[in-house]
């Protein structure tokens, strides 16, 4: 397996989905704050040498980081103004020693060990490596916004929902970054911008637990799946 890692933490959002006028990672999650239990999640492994969090507001995410927030691995930077910006502003505090980094949602507090361990040993095979779940649902084509005609029925057999932690070599994701022939705000996956610089990503299977706090409701999900014993 990988023995230095670093982790980048996007946590730049302003959270509009959640409502309230709240930031989500400050949420309490029985007992610890969203942005801390997925931040915990890695900062339990040894093999972590480096934990980014690029922030627009230092002061607040500190706070809810609790006393995780004293780990010497722990670097607060500033993010940009989408995800891509605050990836690519964080991966250049990544010494070029550590060749391995991965990119996790701040907002998916569920993580489990066992899934950073499959992904970090589809990466270190393969290059680069994400958790993916199979999409259920139908999807349907359509210009948008609705009401609006259906064009096609997309066959779901091939479609994978996206999950993090995304995990590839620090040259490979900052080169790719670099030379993205489209701007940064149309980037929605860390894994994207390798697929457009020709490089392969391989996906392995990820969990429904790891799910992502988007909304309060998620977050209510979140909550009961911790106290039942996760």
């Amino acid at each position: 397996m990988i023995d230095r890692l670093a982790v980048i933490l996007p946590a730049a959002g302003a959270s509009t989905r959640f409502g309230g006028g709240r930031n989500k990672l400050l949420e309490p999650l029985n007992g610890r704050t969203v942005l801390s239990r997925s931040a915990g999640a890695f900062l339990a492994r040894r093999d972590v040498t480096l934990l980014l969090i690029a922030t627009s507001s230092e002061s607040a995410m500190r706070g809810a980081m609790g006393d995780l927030a004293n780990d010497p691995r722990v670097k607060f930077v500033p993010g940009g103004a989408s995800r891509a910006d605050s990836v690519r502003a964080a991966l250049a505090h990544v010494p070029a020693e550590i060749e391995w980094v991965a990119v996790h949602d701040a907002a998916r507090p569920m993580v489990s060990a066992e899934l950073i361990d499959r992904v970090l040993l589809a990466a270190q095979q393969h290059g680069a490596a994400a958790p993916a779940m199979a999409v259920s649902l139908t999807i349907k084509e359509a210009t948008g916004p609705l009401p609006a005609k259906v064009e096609r029925t997309v066959p779901r057999s091939s479609l994978w929902a996206m999950q993090t932690p995304q995990i590839a070599r620090r040259a490979a994701l900052l080169g790719a970054m670099s030379n993205c022939p489209i701007p940064a705000d149309q980037i929605t996956d860390d894994m994207q911008v390798l697929e457009l610089a020709g490089q392969a990503v391989w996906l392995v299977q990820g969990e429904e637990q790891n799910l992502k706090i988007t909304t309060q409701l998620d977050l209510e999900l979140a909550a009961r799946i911790t106290t039942s014993g996760r």
